[in-house]
């Protein structure tokens, strides 16, 4: 399904994604940064110096957030998440960090 969705994404949006995008059976939290709460992180845009560029699809995260979830919902969720980790790659490229100062707002709202 994640590769189907991925195919929609125009090619253009790839350029430096030397890595590609990982779906990932794991489940990764964020910690709380010690206040106690956790929070899954469904995706992550990664850059790394050694690594490159890549995309991780959080498979475990997903369904521990939305157990209930219908094939028509995984899918939107998917592209969702999927959109989302691109916009961080698409704004990396440009220099901007539009995004990534939002989902640190919304940790702030979370009380992360």
């Amino acid at each position: 399904m994640l590769d189907e969705i991925a195919e929609e994404i125009p090619e253009a949006f790839y350029a430096e994604l030397n890595g590609g995008v990982c779906f990932l059976p794991k489940t990764v939290r964020d910690s709380g940064r010690g206040k106690g709460r956790t929070v899954y992180i469904l995706g992550e845009y990664i850059n790394d110096i050694a690594l490159g560029n890549y995309i991780n699809i959080y498979y475990g995260s997903i369904k521990n957030c939305y157990p209930e979830m219908t094939p028509a919902e995984w899918r939107a969720e998917l592209k969702a998440t999927l959109v989302h980790e691109f916009t961080h790659h698409v704004e990396w490229l440009a220099g901007e960090r539009g995004l990534e100062i939002k989902d640190e707002l919304k940790m702030e709202e979370y009380g992360l």
